[in-house]
Protein backbone atom coordinates (compact mmCIF):
# COMPACT_ATOMS: atom_id res chain seq x y z
CA UNK A 1 0.00 0.00 0.00
CA UNK A 2 1.14 3.50 -0.86
CA UNK A 3 1.03 6.17 1.85
CA UNK A 4 0.61 9.79 0.75
CA UNK A 5 0.86 12.63 3.28
CA UNK A 6 0.73 15.73 1.06
CA UNK A 7 0.54 17.18 -2.44
CA UNK A 8 4.26 16.75 -3.18
CA UNK A 9 4.27 13.07 -2.21
CA UNK A 10 1.20 12.49 -4.39
CA UNK A 11 2.78 14.36 -7.30
CA UNK A 12 5.76 11.96 -7.23
CA UNK A 13 3.46 9.26 -8.69
CA UNK A 14 2.42 11.33 -11.71
CA UNK A 15 2.46 9.16 -14.82
CA UNK A 16 3.09 6.00 -12.82
CA UNK A 17 1.14 3.06 -11.50
CA UNK A 18 0.23 3.71 -7.89
CA UNK A 19 -0.55 0.06 -7.30
CA UNK A 20 -3.11 -2.72 -7.38
CA UNK A 21 -5.70 -3.89 -4.89
CA UNK A 22 -6.08 -7.40 -3.59
CA UNK A 23 -8.20 -9.80 -5.61
CA UNK A 24 -11.91 -9.68 -4.77
CA UNK A 25 -14.29 -12.48 -5.72
CA UNK A 26 -17.77 -11.46 -6.82
CA UNK A 27 -20.16 -14.20 -5.76
CA UNK A 28 -23.87 -14.68 -6.39
CA UNK A 29 -24.78 -13.38 -2.93
CA UNK A 30 -23.07 -10.04 -3.65
CA UNK A 31 -24.81 -9.83 -7.05
CA UNK A 32 -28.19 -10.61 -5.47
CA UNK A 33 -27.72 -8.04 -2.69
CA UNK A 34 -26.85 -5.37 -5.24
CA UNK A 35 -29.90 -6.28 -7.35
CA UNK A 36 -32.12 -6.08 -4.28
CA UNK A 37 -30.67 -2.76 -3.12
CA UNK A 38 -31.01 -1.15 -6.56
CA UNK A 39 -34.30 -2.83 -7.52
CA UNK A 40 -32.57 -4.07 -10.66
CA UNK A 41 -33.22 -7.80 -10.75
CA UNK A 42 -32.67 -8.52 -14.44
CA UNK A 43 -32.57 -12.25 -15.10
CA UNK A 44 -28.96 -12.24 -16.38
CA UNK A 45 -27.86 -11.16 -12.90
CA UNK A 46 -30.10 -13.22 -10.61
CA UNK A 47 -31.60 -16.21 -12.46
CA UNK A 48 -28.82 -18.78 -12.29
CA UNK A 49 -30.70 -21.48 -14.21
CA UNK A 50 -31.75 -19.23 -17.08
CA UNK A 51 -28.30 -17.63 -17.24
CA UNK A 52 -26.71 -21.04 -17.91
CA UNK A 53 -28.15 -20.87 -21.44
CA UNK A 54 -26.96 -17.28 -22.00
CA UNK A 55 -23.86 -16.49 -24.07
CA UNK A 56 -21.97 -16.11 -20.76
CA UNK A 57 -22.99 -19.50 -19.32
CA UNK A 58 -23.68 -17.98 -15.90
CA UNK A 59 -24.99 -14.92 -14.18
CA UNK A 60 -22.95 -11.72 -14.48
CA UNK A 61 -22.33 -8.84 -12.10
CA UNK A 62 -24.08 -5.55 -12.74
CA UNK A 63 -21.69 -3.07 -14.36
CA UNK A 64 -22.54 -0.58 -11.63
CA UNK A 65 -21.78 -3.19 -8.96
CA UNK A 66 -18.24 -3.46 -10.33
CA UNK A 67 -18.01 0.33 -10.54
CA UNK A 68 -19.17 0.65 -6.92
CA UNK A 69 -16.14 -1.39 -5.82
CA UNK A 70 -13.77 1.48 -6.63
CA UNK A 71 -13.78 3.13 -3.15
CA UNK A 72 -13.33 -0.23 -1.39
CA UNK A 73 -10.51 -1.39 -3.68
CA UNK A 74 -8.88 2.08 -3.85
CA UNK A 75 -8.45 2.05 -0.05
CA UNK A 76 -6.36 -1.13 -0.48
CA UNK A 77 -4.03 0.70 -2.88
CA UNK A 78 -3.50 4.10 -1.27
CA UNK A 79 -3.74 5.54 2.22
CA UNK A 80 -4.11 9.29 1.73
CA UNK A 81 -3.32 10.87 5.09
CA UNK A 82 -3.48 14.35 6.62
CA UNK A 83 -6.68 15.32 4.84
CA UNK A 84 -9.50 17.42 6.25
CA UNK A 85 -11.80 16.23 3.50
CA UNK A 86 -11.82 13.81 0.57
CA UNK A 87 -14.44 14.14 -2.16
CA UNK A 88 -15.35 11.70 -4.91
CA UNK A 89 -15.52 14.38 -7.58
CA UNK A 90 -16.38 12.43 -10.70
CA UNK A 91 -15.81 9.68 -13.22
CA UNK A 92 -14.73 10.22 -16.80
CA UNK A 93 -14.35 8.17 -19.97
CA UNK A 94 -15.55 4.90 -18.47
CA UNK A 95 -16.00 1.95 -20.77
CA UNK A 96 -17.26 -1.48 -19.77
CA UNK A 97 -15.13 -3.86 -21.84
CA UNK A 98 -16.31 -7.28 -20.73
CA UNK A 99 -18.76 -8.72 -18.20
CA UNK A 100 -17.68 -10.03 -14.82
CA UNK A 101 -19.07 -13.53 -14.39
CA UNK A 102 -20.26 -14.86 -11.07
CA UNK A 103 -17.28 -16.05 -8.99
CA UNK A 104 -14.76 -14.11 -11.10
CA UNK A 105 -11.99 -12.43 -9.13
CA UNK A 106 -11.33 -8.77 -9.89
CA UNK A 107 -8.51 -6.38 -9.01
CA UNK A 108 -8.30 -2.60 -9.34
CA UNK A 109 -5.15 -1.17 -10.94
CA UNK A 110 -4.57 2.56 -10.46
CA UNK A 111 -2.31 5.04 -12.25
CA UNK A 112 -2.01 8.77 -11.48
CA UNK A 113 -2.54 10.61 -14.77
CA UNK A 114 -3.13 14.14 -13.51
CA UNK A 115 -2.63 16.18 -10.36
CA UNK A 116 -3.23 19.87 -9.77
CA UNK A 117 -3.37 22.35 -6.91
CA UNK A 118 -6.63 24.30 -7.01
CA UNK A 119 -5.87 27.02 -4.42
CA UNK A 120 -5.11 24.50 -1.69
CA UNK A 121 -7.36 21.68 -2.91
CA UNK A 122 -5.56 18.79 -4.59
CA UNK A 123 -7.36 17.40 -7.63
CA UNK A 124 -6.19 14.02 -8.88
CA UNK A 125 -7.28 11.97 -11.85
CA UNK A 126 -6.69 8.25 -11.46
CA UNK A 127 -6.81 5.86 -14.40
CA UNK A 128 -8.78 2.87 -13.09
CA UNK A 129 -8.69 -0.56 -14.66
CA UNK A 130 -10.65 -3.46 -13.21
CA UNK A 131 -8.78 -6.61 -14.15
CA UNK A 132 -10.40 -10.04 -14.17
CA UNK A 133 -8.17 -12.89 -13.07
CA UNK A 134 -7.23 -15.02 -16.06
CA UNK A 135 -8.45 -12.49 -18.66
CA UNK A 136 -6.35 -10.17 -20.81
CA UNK A 137 -9.04 -7.54 -21.27
CA UNK A 138 -10.15 -5.58 -18.16
CA UNK A 139 -13.79 -5.43 -17.10
CA UNK A 140 -13.61 -1.65 -17.42
CA UNK A 141 -11.30 1.26 -17.93
CA UNK A 142 -11.82 4.90 -17.07
CA UNK A 143 -10.80 7.78 -14.86
CA UNK A 144 -11.90 8.63 -11.35
CA UNK A 145 -11.43 12.12 -9.99
CA UNK A 146 -10.79 12.84 -6.30
CA UNK A 147 -10.42 16.11 -4.44
CA UNK A 148 -8.30 16.24 -1.28
CA UNK A 149 -8.03 19.10 1.17
CA UNK A 150 -4.74 18.39 2.95
CA UNK A 151 -4.23 19.82 6.45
Amino acid sequence: MVIVNNFEEYKAYLGNQIGSSQWHQIDQQQIDRFAEATLDAQWIHVDQERAKSSPFGSTIAHGYLTLSLIPYLWKQIADIRNVKMEVNYGIEKFKFNRPVLVNDEVQLRAKLISISDLRGITKVVIEANLDIKGQTKPAYTGNVVFLYHFK
